[in-house]
């Protein structure tokens, strides 16, 4: 049997996608955190240069079996393409921080 992503993990990857900044800040928490190869980082200042100003998308590539993990082939203007790993943590049904970095 295939691991799924979590629902709300795939909403994540579903706005990032969609280039959607409402439904993609919707999935978060509203104080939500994140790092970036081991690195803190303030979240509006990231998605945007990193998602939304680079026109990322996300390729998933497998996902851990509780379904808050996963491998992606991540793209965006900046940097190109690259091997990622993103690990999530949930509560209340939305995401409250996730971490990021190459694989």
């Amino acid at each position: 049997m295939t691991a799924q992503l979590d629902p709300t993990v795939q909403e994540f990857v579903d706005a990032l996608n969609a280039n959607d900044q409402d439904r993609f800040f919707a999935v978060l928490t509203d104080d939500a955190t994140m790092s970036d190869d081991g690195v803190e980082r303030n979240l509006a200042q990231w998605t945007e240069s990193e998602i939304f100003g680079g026109n990322a998308r996300m390729q998933v590539e497998s996902v851990g079996d509780v379904g808050t993990e996963l491998l992606a082939d991540y793209t965006n203007s900046r940097w190109g393409s690259m091997r990622t790993s993103w690990r999530f943590t949930i509560r209340d049904g939305k995401i409250s921080r996730f971490e990021t970095g190459q694989a």
